[in-house]
């Protein structure tokens, strides 16, 4: 514990503050009875934590900016990817406790559970040091990295369909669960996109927020009307590795010609 407070440049007067910001559901589960808590409420708290020192720093850095820049801005700067960005330089998945199935199945290296317990020790901080501790880390570890060039990070997706949809009066975006698969420890989203209450796409991801933003992007860069995820066999598996993604697309060939090695290929075949 005392090796991730020097990563954290922070010391707890209370440490199980600590200890409860590293403890996934899975564990509190099969802890119950020694009366372990998860990090859920801490998670919660920290995402409101860091939203305020986020706009707080945004506010007073870019004081010529509109509302619609700014709240994009924070968006870059404290979605999923960001925050498992600072898990990974703090190694956070070193110090996380699981439960014995989420271990076996690479939990200490899922970016929404990296994200989710970066959240949380946020919120430890600030519970143990005040706003002024909690602001100093989150500049620390984030903000004073990547603030800088929040236009650069990764997009969030939900917000660039957003404005794209706004751009029509009258048009209204909205998100649906429609299915969940896998075990507990490996559980798979799947998120349709409406608009006016119509689904124009889906989106597949290990959280709900994951499932949402590949629906977004997914649907503001190709419009897919129907996505559907095959899984493959392990002999494939065991030769690409874990989150080895490969997209196809079926639809109309628009190619104006063929290149030289299709035509090739065409002749031999006893084409034209």
């Amino acid at each position: 514990m005392k090796e991730l407070e020097t990563k954290l440049g922070y010391c707890f007067c209370n440490r199980s503050l600590l200890s409860e910001a590293l403890n996934h559901s899975s564990y509190a589960n099969e802890h119950r009875a020694q009366g372990e808590q998860s990090n859920e409420r801490l998670e919660f708290l920290g995402d409101s934590v860091l939203g305020f020192v986020t706009a707080d720093y945004l506010f007073a850095l870019h004081q010529d900016l509109p509302e619609g820049d700014l709240t994009r801005q924070r968006a870059a700067l404290v979605c999923e990817q960001s925050l498992y960005e600072v898990a990974k330089e703090l190694d956070l998945g070193k110090y996380l406790k699981l439960g014995k199935g989420e271990d076996a199945g690479g939990g200490r290296t899922r970016p929404s559970i990296l994200a989710d317990a970066t959240e949380a020790v946020f919120a430890a901080v600030y519970l143990d040091g005040g706003i002024e501790a909690a602001s100093a880390l989150i500049h620390r570890v984030l903000l004073d990295k990547e603030g800088t060039h929040a236009d650069e990070l990764v997009q969030d997706y939900k917000t660039a369909l957003q404005e794209l949809v706004q751009r029509r009066t009258g048009q209204v975006l909205s998100y649906r669960m429609v299915g969940e698969s896998g075990p507990d420890h490996a559980k798979t989203f799947t998120v349709e996109v409406l608009l006016n209450g119509v689904a124009v796409g889906a989106g597949h991801g290990h959280s709900k927020k994951e499932a949402e933003q590949a629906a977004a992007e997914l649907q503001r860069r190709f419009g897919p009307r129907d996505i559907r995820i095959p899984y493959i066999g392990p002999v494939i598996g065991s030769h690409v590795g874990p989150d080895m993604i490969a997209v196809v697309f079926w639809g109309n060939d628009k190619r104006e010609e063929l290149s030289v090695a299709d035509r090739i290929a065409k002749k031999v075949k006893g084409g034209e």
